[in-house]
């Protein structure tokens, strides 16, 4: 898994082989995030987000790299949780709340 650009540009984070979900792939997040460039300034507008189903955390991470004021990253799986609250600790940021439940319990 790997940063596309913010303060962690280029940053790579091994996701180990027996998870289930798969990391978004730099050409998914790089045409996501040119769509989402358009709308918000993530560092001027104080941007908060929600990741629900977090998986490994992907878009997570690249959304704290290039300076959302506040992530939450919802994951059910307890692996994939722990990777998340990994990489987060790796980066030394405490902008993102990873959350362990059920997304669908968390939004009610």
């Amino acid at each position: 898994m790997r940063v596309i650009s913010g303060i962690y540009k280029r940053r790579r984070f091994d996701v180990p082989r027996t998870f289930k979900a798969r990391p978004t792939t730099d050409f998914a997040k790089e045409n996501l995030f040119n769509v989402l460039n358009n709308y918000f300034d993530f560092e001027e507008e104080q941007v908060r987000a929600l990741d629900l189903f977090a998986g490994t955390g992907s878009i997570s991470i690249e959304l704290v790299s290039r300076g959302c004021a506040e992530v939450v990253s919802v994951e059910k799986d307890r692996d994939h949780y722990a990777f998340i609250c990994k990489v987060m600790r790796e980066v030394k940021t405490d902008v993102d709340l990873p959350i362990h439940g059920d997304v669908f319990k968390y939004i009610r």
